[in-house]
C-alpha cells in the first residue's frame, strides 16, 4: 500500500467528514452563512486548482496532475474542495459569499506560490518538482481576508450550535469531538498532533492563572465549545502542511499551542488563525534551511501532492 494511495483514502474520508459537518451545520446546528457560501467556496477552490495546475504543468512541461483515472482526478481536487468548505466554515461576511471566495483563492494560490523543498529531496534543477506548499491554505486565506477587510470576521463561536439551545447543546461539542477524533485517529493519522495541541492548550491556560489573574477555568472554557473542537479536528490537522512522523506532530501541536497562548496574552484576535499560520511559516523556514544544508539524494515523485508524499527517507 503506497503513500499516495493511503493519502488519497485519507483525503476522501476527510472530505466526506467535513461535508457532513457542513450539511449538519446549515441544517441542524445553525451556521449563519448563506447556503450558497460553502458551494461557492468549494467550486472556487476546484476551479482555481484546475487553472493553476494547468498553468504550472504547461510551464514545467509535465502532465497535469489531474490527468489519469476519474478516481485520481477526484483525489487531486479534494484538497481544494476541503479548503473551500473550511473557509466557508471559518469566515462570516453576512449574506455575501465573496469574502469566502477571496479567501479560497488566496489559500489555493498560496499552495502554488509559497513552497519549500523537503530536506534531502531533489529540486527542479536536479530533476524534481518545484517543492511543496507549507502554509495551511484554509487558515492563511481566511486570515488574509480578515486582515484586509475589517467588516469580515471569523465566525462567532455561538453560532456553531445556535439552533440547539439548552442541555442538548452541550452534547454538540461532544459529538463533534467524537467525529473529529475518529477522523484523526483512524483515518488520517494525526492523533499525536491533536493530543499535543490540546495538552499544550490546557498547559498554557493553566499558566495564565498566576501572572494574568485569569482563572484556569475561564482560560480553559473556550476549549469546550464547538468552534475550538472544529478547529482542532478540521483546520489544524491539514494533511499537506503538518508533519507525518509522531514526533514532528507533537512538536507542531505544542508549538501552535504556545504561539496561541502568546497571542492571547497580547490580545490579538482571532488568535487561532495567526497561531497556526505562524507555526506553518516557521516550519517552512526550517525545512528551507535544512534543504540548503542537506544534499539532495531522493527525487520527488512527479505526482506528489504535498510534503507528506515525499520519499520516506526524506520525511521532515
Amino acid at each position: 500500500m503506497d503513500a499516495a494511495w493511503k493519502r488519497g483514502r485519507a483525503l476522501r474520508r476527510f472530505a466526506g467528514s467535513i461535508t457532513v459537518m457542513t450539511v449538519l451545520g446549515h441544517t441542524v446546528l445553525g451556521f449563519e452563512q448563506a447556503y450558497l457560501t460553502p458551494i461557492a467556496g468549494a467550486v472556487t477552490g476546484m476551479v482555481a486548482e484546475f487553472v493553476l495546475e494547468t498553468a504550472e504543468a504547461w510551464a514545467w512541461r509535465r502532465p497535469a496532475r489531474y490527468r489519469g483515472t476519474p478516481g485520481q482526478a477526484a483525489d487531486f481536487f479534494l484538497p481544494s474542495y476541503i479548503t473551500g468548505l473550511a473557509c466557508a466554515m471559518l469566515l462570516y461576511g453576512g449574506a455575501d459569499p465573496m469574502p469566502v471566495v477571496l479567501a479560497v483563492l488566496i489559500g489555493v494560490g498560496s499552495t502554488y506560490v509559497l513552497r519549500v523543498r523537503a530536506p534531502g529531496v531533489a529540486g527542479p534543477r536536479t530533476g524534481g518538482v518545484p517543492g511543496r506548499h507549507y502554509l495551511n491554505p484554509s487558515c492563511s486565506g481566511a486570515l488574509a481576508v480578515v486582515l484586509l477587510f475589517p467588516w469580515v470576521g471569523v465566525a462567532p463561536p455561538y453560532r456553531f450550535a445556535e439552533w440547539v439551545p439548552g442541555p442538548p447543546g452541550a452534547l454538540v461539542p461532544l459529538a463533534v469531538l467524537v467525529l473529529g477524533s475518529a477522523v484523526n485517529a483512524k483515518l488520517i493519522g494525526r492523533l499525536p498532533l491533536v493530543l499535543a495541541w490540546v495538552s499544550g492548550s490546557v498547559l498554557q491556560g493553566a499558566l495564565q492563572d498566576g501572572p494574568t489573574g485569569v482563572s484556569t477555568i475561564g482560560a480553559l472554557l473556550p476549549m469546550t465549545g464547538v468552534a475550538f473542537v472544529l478547529f482542532t479536528g478540521y483546520m489544524l490537522t491539514d494533511l499537506g502542511t503538518t508533519p507525518v512522523r509522531p514526533r514532528g506532530q507533537v512538536a507542531f501541536g505544542l508549538a501552535t499551542a504556545a504561539v496561541h497562548g502568546l497571542l492571547v496574552q497580547f490580545h490579538l484576535v482571532p488568535g487561532l488563525l495567526p497561531a497556526l499560520v505562524i507555526v506553518c511559516a516557521g516550519r517552512g523556514a526550517g525545512l528551507a534551511l535544512l534543504a540548503r544544508v542537506r544534499p539532495p539524494t531522493l527525487p520527488v515523485p512527479a505526482d506528489a501532492r504535498g510534503l507528506s508524499e515525499v520519499p520516506a527517507g526524506a520525511q521532515p
